[in-house]
């Protein structure tokens, strides 16, 4: 009987992937032991409650930056702070920037999402791409997807492991593909969606402990995250096909299925959708560069302009004139009452975001309120100067904190809304545009939402990589997933330094400095 000793580079990786499944083991202990968003946002709003207390008695005082006043740490647990948390409880939440201005972005996009627009899209930009860039089209319409918010994380995976089985390519690498460009590109797109007005409304909201002349738009960041969408197209082809499928191997499962084509009658809606869609987009052109027209700012340009500070109700009337035209034709919408009950339904998808932001908002409003937003946000700024700490490393600093910070807080919302109070200000106080500090956090969070094992689509798509590998694991999936993040984190990053040096403006109108 003879023993084979086993080959060291098999020993190597067994314990090269124990290490990263411990780590991750680790990162999912820990996170999951954090509290329901919502409960979070509670908790340190009592604790601002406290902290506030007891900062108070001795006496803190800080200049506010905007006003150049002296003003001093006030106390939420004194008779002021009291009456402050029981009559702004509600208008806290009602005057609450992101609010209004995703719940208005998502009567257009849920209305696109009901009547099954957005799915047929990307199926179709999927299915009919030619064979070479198929790798491409699966990351494309995966970053765009975050348009339909999280469904982008049921439709696409599946669909692109399917036509890689097809086309004979491994279907894990697919999958991956898919969950690539719908997870690390969530924040990207180059169309003005509800991550736009959301975490742009939470900054707006911060920056009113600044100055009230201080506002962050949804379209602050559009020359950055358009480019982006290219960039991650790319890159994430390139990391499929020169790392990923190598690694996979060829598929020797006996997995077969039949893609689901795109039916007549939804190719004619979304020629009809894309008709609609140009009409409106024509319409529009006329109102933006007529001689005088009103969209345009009183010297014919767009920087500001009414079309710019009306790009959320321009956006929701576009999503309405082509989701009505592909619902009519596919049959879904038969009569004007269909309208806004699918409205209604994509409403009702918002409830736990409706929920959350209550929170949120309370916790922000007390932290303005009490001055320990002022308070950290100057002492921060001072300790950075003093270590000569106030150019651009300290927001590449900023960028792999978030990063880190990501894989305990999925929710990509909630983690803004605990960082923005804090940063937003400190870096104001360096000259940063919070534009451009929020820039930097959705480089972050996006690159590693596809290896946090709270990501809550995690086992959804370890699920359908099990239809094509038994033995696949948690392990299996985040050491697939690891290159994307790792290399789009990387790339990324460096972009967003290489476009600073360059002093391009990542919005319309706006640069790195205030």
């Amino acid at each position: 009987m003879t023993l084979s000793l086993p080959d060291q580079k098999e020993s190597y990786e067994v314990e090269k992937k124990s290490v990263v499944s411990k780590i991750l083991d680790g990162v999912e202990q820990a996170g999951n032991k954090l509290p329901h968003p919502f409960m979070l946002f509670v908790y340190l709003s009592v604790g601002i409650i406290l902290l506030s207390f007891v900062v108070s008695l001795f006496d803190v005082t800080v200049v506010h930056p905007g006003t150049k006043e002296e003003v001093a740490i006030k106390s939420l647990l004194s008779g002021e702070g009291l009456t402050y948390i029981l009559t702004s409880m509600l208008t806290n939440f009602t005057e609450f920037k992101p609010l209004g201005l995703v719940l208005g972005m998502m009567l257009g996009i849920g209305l696109a999402q009901k009547v099954g627009l957005i799915q047929t899209f990307m199926k179709k930009t999927i299915i009919n791409a030619p064979p070479r860039f198929v790798t491409y089209a699966v990351i494309f319409t995966g970053v765009l997807g975050n348009l339909a918010s999280d469904a982008a994380f049921i439709i696409v995976p599946p669909i692109a492991a399917m036509v890689f089985l097809t086309l004979g390519r491994h279907p894990i690498a697919g999958l991956a593909a898919g969950f690539a460009g719908v997870g690390a590109g969530f924040t990207a797109n180059i169309i003005i969606a509800g991550t736009d007005a959301l975490l742009s409304g939470i900054s707006t909201e911060v920056t009113k402990n600044i100055s009230d002349d201080l506002v962050v738009t949804p379209v602050d960041n559009w020359y950055f995250m358009s480019f982006s969408v290219i960039m991650l197209m790319v890159v994430g082809a390139w990391v499929t096909e020169k790392i990923v499928e190598p690694k996979l191997g060829k598929y020797e499962g006996e997995v077969t299925k039949e893609l689901e084509k795109v039916t007549k009658v939804e190719s004619k809606a979304l020629r009809n959708a894309g008709i609609a869609g140009g009409i409106f987009l024509a319409i529009l052109a006329l109102g933006i560069f007529l001689p005088g027209a009103p969209l345009s700012n009183e010297d014919g340009g767009l920087i500001p302009s009414p079309f710019l500070d009306g790009i959320v109700p321009i956006i929701l009337f576009l999503f309405i004139t082509v989701s009505v035209a592909y619902g009519v034709t596919v049959g879904k919408i038969k009569g004007t009452s269909d309208v806004p009950r699918f409205m209604g339904e994509s409403m009702k998808d918002m409830s736990a975001f409706i929920v959350l932001i209550f929170a949120a908002a309370q916790f922000i409003a007390y932290f303005n309120w009490s001055n320990i937003g002022v308070w950290i946000a100057v002492s921060g700024a001072e300790f950075l100067q003093n270590i000569n700490m106030t150019g651009l490393p300290v927001i590449v600093g900023f960028i792999f904190l978030t990063a880190i910070l990501n894989l305990f807080i999925f929710s990509g919302s909630a983690q803004w809304a605990l960082m923005a109070p804090v940063f937003i200000p400190m870096f104001a106080l360096l000259d940063f545009n919070p534009a451009f500090v929020q820039l930097a956090y959705r480089i972050a969070d996006s690159s590693t939402n596809i290896i946090t094992p709270l990501n809550p689509y995690v086992p959804m798509v370890l699920a359908f990589m099990k239809e094509y590998d038994k033995k696949a694991g948690f392990g299996t999936l985040f050491s697939v997933m690891l290159p994307y993040t790792v290399v789009f984190l990387i790339i990324w990053t460096a972009i967003f330094i290489v476009w600073t040096l360059l002093g391009l403006p990542i919005g319309p109108g706006i640069h790195m400095k205030l």
